[in-house]
């Protein structure tokens, strides 16, 4: 039976499938996300022969898989093998995602010149000629013979490669450059990137090679193509910050093999991305000093208690409406401390403008810096400084309590650690908080804000 081609439409956002156009996806919601494609459906009998000549694999009992021959990679960065939760686990599909410019290509060739020595690296790429590839290496300082160049846009002839020559590593760069040639569509469409992205994970199970894939973003920050993209890979990760700016974070959003939670920190440089070790002094660095309107915070980025400045501003309103922003914390939790600051504590702001921004570029969603940012908001309103070794963590609820967060003992010490004296902290985590003995910080614990701002002028 002949071929036959028909036209649906595919959401970018969720991949919802349909006959017609949506002006909203009925399966997300979203406006204008319904991209037309063209896709080519085979007779039902050669269909069905296909799937009656598909072998079936075997059902096996749990207890006779075993697990002993796992092994990763290490990659040479601590801060990215904490992310990936140890390193890259052999047969893995990790996907890289960022803003352009942010450094994504670049921490690829440094993963080469790490692992480069030991394996066997095959880097193809679509986007970028061999000889820019080797000037970038060169600046890198990326110079070994284990690493293969092939620029390629056609998937197949790229599974082709990676079955023959068995590399011990692969990266795609990028997986909006790949082309399968069954498909009409255009590179970059929903439907490419979701069969690109098929093919060479099965390529990576089928010989247990590790691929490391780039994916670019839209304008919301998301990595381009159906959300099934991110279903398909073993791990997720995101390049944080502002390129103008030097420091950059990477974040795992799915990790089949390790922890969510972890976060590394770069420093692009000259000579490529360095990692950051202390991030808490490298975000405290530049504080200024008997200044009012600020004050630190204590969150937790998985297991690591990281120290972050918290600016506050809040100054005469010159228009008819007061206006709040919010850099790195999230608008809504911002307007609901607003709001119990004056409700519970008397202290009014609907006249006035207020700011609050997080030093660094990091981006703080965990509620334990609710304490620090109303202690920024109120010296700022009162015009009272924040002694530079106090520091403030705790959950802020409706009622104005001080509500207990998790980790508070890792936080304390680590505030200890960098030079602090005295912290703030919920009263609640007094009863099992156990510190070393060379701890030389003195805990307040609070029970509600006023009696956090009235320990500030102690």
């Amino acid at each position: 039976m002949g071929e036959k081609i028909k036209t649906i439409y595919i959401c970018s956002e969720c991949g919802y499938e349909s006959a017609k156009w949506f002006g909203k996806c009925p399966g997300c919601g979203q406006w204008n996300t319904m991209s037309e494609e063209i896709r080519e459906s085979y007779g039902k009998s050669k269909s069905a022969s296909v799937v009656r000549a598909r072998p079936s694999a075997a059902p096996v009992p749990i207890t006779q898989i075993s697990t002993e021959d796992e092994y990763r990679y290490y990659t040479g960065s601590k801060e990215l093998d904490r992310v990936l939760g140890g390193g890259i686990v052999k047969g893995s599909l990790v996907l890289l995602g960022g803003d352009p410019g942010i450094g994504k290509s670049t921490i690829l060739l440094q993963i080469c010149s790490h692992l480069g020595k030991i394996l066997k690296i095959l880097y193809i790429s679509g986007e970028e000629s061999k000889r820019q590839i080797k000037l970038r290496a060169t600046r890198l300082g990326v110079n070994c013979e284990n690493l293969y160049v092939m620029t390629e846009t056609d998937v197949e002839a790229v599974a082709d490669r990676i079955q023959s020559e068995k590399p011990d590593l692969v990266m795609i760069d990028s997986i909006q450059t790949m082309n399968f040639k069954e498909l009409s569509s255009s590179p970059g469409s929903v439907t490419q990137v979701r069969e690109c992205t098929s093919i060479l994970m099965r390529a990576s199970k089928t010989l247990d090679i590790p691929c490391i894939i780039v994916g670019h973003v839209n304008k919301d920050g998301a990595i381009a193509g159906p959300k099934v993209l991110e279903h398909i890979v073993d791990a997720v990760l995101y390049f944080e910050g502002d390129k103008q700016m030097s420091y950059r974070i990477l974040r795992a959003v799915k990790n089949r093999y390790g922890s969510t939670n972890e976060i590394g920190v770069f420093c692009m440089g000259d000579s490529g991305l360095s990692e950051v070790e202390n991030p808490s002094m490298m975000l405290l660095s530049g504080r200024p000093k008997n200044v009012s309107g600020t004050c630190v915070a204590c969150p937790m980025e998985g297991s690591r208690p990281i120290l972050a400045e918290i600016q506050g501003l809040v100054t005469n309103s010159g228009y008819g409406n007061a206006r709040r922003m919010s850099t790195g914390f999230d608008y809504n939790r911002m307007s609901m401390l607003l709001a119990v600051l004056e409700k519970r504590c008397g202290y009014y702001f609907s006249s006035l403008d207020a700011y609050v921004n997080v030093i660094g570029g990091l981006r703080l969603d965990e509620p334990a810096a609710d304490l620090a940012v109303a202690i920024a908001l109120v010296s700022s309103l009162k015009d009272i400084v924040v002694p530079e070794d106090l520091l403030a963590f705790g959950e802020v609820g409706l009622t104005g309590e001080i509500r207990a967060v998790s980790h508070a003992a890792l936080r304390v010490t680590e505030a200890a650690r960098l030079g602090f004296t005295r912290c703030i902290l919920p009263y609640h985590n007094l009863k099992n908080l156990n510190l070393p003995d060379d701890a030389e910080i003195e805990v307040i614990g609070v029970r509600t804000i006023r009696d956090a701002v009235a320990a500030l002028v102690r």
